[in-house]
């Protein structure tokens, strides 16, 4: 999976390759839990991994049907009564946290690091210091803290804010306003970044704002890695001649600008023979028909294929048939799909910001700089007409994928990762 899910799940498991891990998580996924052992090969890991990795489940309510409720709000996003659901889950992980240490000392063994790591948005950091306020008033030995990677601070450039309406802008101007004052003003924010030893930023903007209010240790990882298989280093992509097809994925919000791929989408709709294949849906199904008809809008939707939201299995396959990689968005960290893109050796276009801004060099794709729609339409329909017409410089791209890959391999991270364990403990 993508999102938090995959973030969470590919840390934990790669950081299992060489540490006990006791993962304290919401109680969702408490069913795969249930079945990992069994077939821990289908999620890509050894059984060493799998015997390393110790789940402790919290319910994000007090009743499945309010946990449920809790889970829709957090992964249909904009709401901000979650964070008062989830700051009081914290509350209940960090109960569960103590016991674990209290369980592990008893034992004779003892917790060696303490990481907050999900979820990745800085305004909710968890509560993982108190227990060292705790051991200090009990004369007891401090648990160095590691709190990330971490993302969410930063501001959508305000001709964007513009063209998504009165309400965007307003909603958006209050939110990159309430970013900065969390920063700095969030009590359990400043005590997270006080007490812990070492900060993990995923994006340029998140660690230039740590830096700009704290003297803190802040590293800059992305928060999302590259899968490295043994038969796949020397992968490298084979383009059509008869076709040009430009792949899309995605929500259909305002931040991931699918509005203005089919813009200029439209705009290239005399190219012979390119397709357009859009992945994903709207959060309701009106959203999902108003992208469709803004398809028929701007001219574009006699080259598009609609293929909703679908296994991202069938994402890696559509990414091996794609001759390059449009993504739009605006406003995230990293984004796992760029990283995918990466690993299926697809050439990509993108806006040059965020966690993904400098990753995507020219080895590997274009990038166009993030001023406004308007510029932005003519930026992109300049970069993949030229990649159109220039189709011979895809396989080299694609072939640049393969030390790109890496360098953002898991493997890598976890190196770094380890570096600044062992010199914590």
């Amino acid at each position: 999976m993508g999102s938090e899910q995959g973030m969470g799940w590919n840390w934990i498991s790669n950081i299992a390759k060489t540490c006990e891990v006791f993962v304290v998580t919401e109680s969702e996924y408490e069913d795969v839990n249930s079945r990992l052992a069994e077939n821990y090969e289908q999620y890509g890991i050894t059984k060493e991994q799998c015997d390393r990795m110790h789940f402790y489940f919290v319910p994000a309510g007090e009743t499945e049907e309010e946990s449920a409720k809790i889970r829709s709000m957090c992964w249909n996003q904009g709401t901000w009564s979650f964070y008062l659901k989830y700051g009081k889950w914290q509350e209940k992980a960090l109960a569960v946290a103590r016991n674990i240490i209290d369980e592990q000392e008893k034992a004779g063994s003892k917790i060696d690091i303490m990481h907050q790591l999900n979820m990745a948005g800085f305004r909710e950091p968890g509560m993982l210091y108190k227990i060292n306020d705790e051991r200090k008033k009990q004369g007891m030995k401090r648990i160095p803290l590691v709190w990330g990677p971490m993302t969410g601070y930063g501001s959508i450039p305000f001709p964007f804010m513009l063209s998504g309406g009165l309400k965007f802008t307003a909603f958006y101007s209050l939110k990159n306003t309430l970013n900065l004052l969390q920063l700095i003003f969030h009590p359990r924010v400043r005590k997270m970044v006080k007490y812990s030893d070492k900060l993990i930023a995923a994006t340029p903007e998140m660690k230039n704002g740590l830096d700009a209010f704290y003297k803190a240790d802040i590293e800059h990882i992305n928060e999302t890695g590259c899968l490295i298989k043994n038969d796949e280093t020397s992968i490298v992509k084979t383009f059509s001649k008869d076709s040009f097809k430009v792949l899309w994925v995605g929500r259909f919000m305002y931040t991931k600008q699918l509005e203005i791929a089919l813009r200029v989408m439209g705009e290239l709709t005399d190219l012979r023979n390119i397709e357009f294949h859009i992945v994903g849906k709207g959060f309701t199904e009106a959203e999902t028909q108003a992208m469709k008809a803004k398809a028929v809008e701007y001219g574009a939707d006699k080259i598009c294929h609609w293929h909703g939201q679908i296994p991202n299995i069938e994402v890696h396959k559509l990414m091996q048939e794609s001759d390059i990689f449009f993504f739009t968005s605006i406003f995230e960290a990293t984004s796992t799909v760029i990283l995918e893109a990466i690993q299926n050796g697809l050439p990509i276009v993108c806006f040059d910001r965020c966690g993904f801004g400098p990753i995507v060099d020219e080895t590997i794709g274009m990038k166009v700089p993030c001023k406004s729609p308007k510029q932005a339409v003519r930026d992109f329909v300049k970069a993949i007409t030229y990649l159109y017409n220039h189709r011979e410089v895809l396989p080299q791209m694609s072939a640049n994928c393969k030390s790109k890959r890496l360098e953002l391999s898991w493997d890598n991270k976890m190196t770094r990762l380890m570096s600044f364990y062992r010199k914590l403990v």
